[in-house]
């Protein structure tokens, strides 16, 4: 299993397929109870094309056991980046997508530990961003359509949607859904632009990482070049708790930030 400084990611596949084109970073905090394993196994096995690299963010139950099985099991197409001590969600996300863009892939992006979304959805969204050579990024939504299902409680729903307004109006883009932890971005300038400094907010750097795309691409060329893609299902997964404090301290990050050309805090 490998560790900080060394996530031991092989671009080219060991049995002789089709060469690796895509880096799913997949963070990790005191989630024992919630991976699972068999399913981040087959999907590896599955996707030749696809690799995982899982960022313990400095865990202190057994999730470094658990991802060990799974690297085990896996081999060479699941790998594991260990933080020292725990950062947090925004940095894990960004320590992983560096080093994923490290090995130059066509596509990097974030994808949330509990599989609230179901790993299927990574090849389905990751030709959607292939099939045009101009899109940036592809990013789920959980929107509640005949035919879709999408399990959230009132309470999830609605917040949801009242964040996603304000997050809509605040970046000057017709986004639907900011917090979904399904997105897929294309490797590049525009990526590492997006995710090479530290994030300022906590609770929404998904909401910076769509600012500091507009203000690489610009806003009304961002608005074709990314996509929202509604998610065939999604399940809220027990263990995860959402509460009228992280709302608001949501709201708080949100009022603050930049929107305009500031460069921002730096990654020191």
């Amino acid at each position: 299993m490998t560790t900080t400084g060394d996530v031991g990611l092989d671009m080219v596949d060991p049995q002789g397929g089709d060469p690796v084109d895509t880096i799913v970073v997949i963070p990790c905090y005191n989630e024992e109870h919630r991976l699972d394993v068999d399913a981040f196994v087959r999907f590896s096995r599955e996707q030749e094309r696809v690799r995982l690299l899982f960022v313990d963010d400095g865990s202190t139950d057994a999730t470094a056991a658990v991802l060990g099985d799974v690297h085990d099991r896996a081999g060479q197409r699941v790998s594991v980046l260990t933080l020292p001590r725990n950062s947090g969600k925004a940095e894990a996300v960004r320590r992983g997508v560096l080093a994923a863009l490290d090995r130059s892939p066509l596509v990097t992006g974030y994808w949330d530990a509990d599989l609230s979304t179901s790993l299927d959805e990574i090849p389905v969204m990751r030709e959607l961003l292939l099939e045009d050579p101009r899109r940036l990024a592809v990013i789920g939504a959980r929107v509640r359509l005949l035919g879709r299902r999408i399990e959230r409680s009132g309470f999830r729903h609605y917040a949801g949607r009242a964040f996603a307004t304000a997050a809509s109006l605040r970046l000057g883009l017709p986004v639907y859904d900011t917090q979904c932890g399904a997105k897929l971005f294309r490797g590049g300038g525009e990526a590492t632009a997006a995710f090479g400094r530290r994030f300022s907010s906590r609770w929404i750097f998904d909401v910076e990482i769509l600012a500091r795309l507009t203000r690489s691409v610009g806003r009304e060329s961002v608005r074709d070049r990314i996509v929202e893609h509604p998610l065939a299902a999604w399940t809220h997964v027990g263990g995860s708790k959402l509460r009228v404090t992280d709302m608001l301290r949501a709201c708080l990050e949100l009022m603050r930030l930049r929107t305009d050309a500031d460069p921002g805090p730096s990654s020191s």
